[in-house]
């Protein structure tokens, strides 16, 4: 039997949100009102991620003012260099930025020649300590040979609250997916990309397993991929045996379970609270991840578990 790493990790879950904007860059919310609305929701860490480019100044905004007991913060960015395929402008989350994070040339939200790559520009925050994410796939437009050129990231984000809601394409699973059959051992987050001027918060969050609700436990436990991410429901854990899984869980009224190429079956039922399926059908993946969803069509995602 194997039991991913965010169900035998010791310590206890803490919901925070990767992605957020403010008044330093295209957010509404000055960063104290952000971190109070988002502590006062009941989160217990926030990442205030403004877009790192010169025309706001180039932000890594110090929110250590507003920690708290109970609530703490990490220091990132929103970091743009380079042009996708389609010509537009690159976006790589970034959580755990030093202060002194090197900006690129990038002055605006267009690319411009001889800029510094994304891959370069992801590399150079990992290598600085981030946890770093390849940011809303389906809104950025990006194809897979974009995807596949940033080769440091830890993640891909695979929700994306306010890319629902502002124009319907959320989705990063597609790449994701492409990217696991190829081998990339990435993880996969759901953020809200909160701004606060369109319904675009408190919808899609991380839960990561950690002793303490620290910057650098926290930071580690994503490194390590001990987290997974809802919309609502919890996931509480995961057996994988060699001819089955069972994962336990709060009431859903759907688990699915996917892999590698066309692999996927679910289970139905009524507030089901834990979940057992054969996996004749993924004999040849390599990988599979969990999907629950709940009466109320709300989800939550595991990381992919290898076999």
């Amino acid at each position: 039997m194997h039991r991913p790493t965010a169900f035998t990790a010791p310590g206890r879950f803490w919901r925070g949100n990767l992605h957020t904007h403010s008044t330093r860059s295209d957010g509404v919310l000055s960063p104290e009102e952000v971190c109070r609305r988002y502590r006062d929701e009941g989160y217990d860490f926030l990442a205030l991620t403004d877009h790192f480019i010169g025309v706001y100044g180039y932000p890594i905004v110090d929110t250590l003012p507003y920690r708290q007991e109970g609530f703490t913060t990490l220091l990132g960015a929103e970091l743009h260099s380079g042009a996708m395929a389609n010509g537009e402008l690159w976006h790589i989350l970034a959580v755990g930025l030093p202060a002194d994070f090197a900006h690129s040339d990038s002055p605006d939200f267009h690319a411009k020649p001889g800029q510094e790559t994304a891959a370069e520009l992801a590399a150079r925050a990992v290598a600085a300590g981030a946890f770093v994410a390849i940011a809303h796939p389906q809104w950025s437009g990006l194809t897979l040979a974009d995807a596949r050129s940033v080769t440091a990231a830890h993640a891909v984000e695979v929700y994306n609250h306010g890319c629902a809601n502002g124009c319907d394409r959320p989705d990063g699973f597609a790449i994701a997916d492409l990217l696991l059959s190829e081998g990339r051992r990435l993880t996969m987050v759901a953020t809200d990309d909160a701004h606060f001027y369109e319904p675009d918060h408190f919808g899609g969050w991380v839960m990561v397993k950690s002793t303490e609700n620290t910057p650098g436990s926290l930071l580690a436990a994503l490194k390590a991929g001990e987290f997974y991410s809802s919309q609502g429901p919890d996931l509480r854990d995961i057996r994988l045996f060699d001819d089955r899984i069972e994962v336990d869980h709060s009431a859903v009224a759907a688990m699915i379970v996917q892999g590698q190429g066309t692999a996927a079956r679910a289970v139905h039922g009524h507030s089901m609270t834990t979940s057992s399926m054969e996996l004749t059908r993924f004999g040849n993946s390599p990988w599979l991840r969990v999907t629950l969803i709940d009466a109320a069509g709300k989800r939550a995602w595991s990381n992919p578990i290898w076999r």
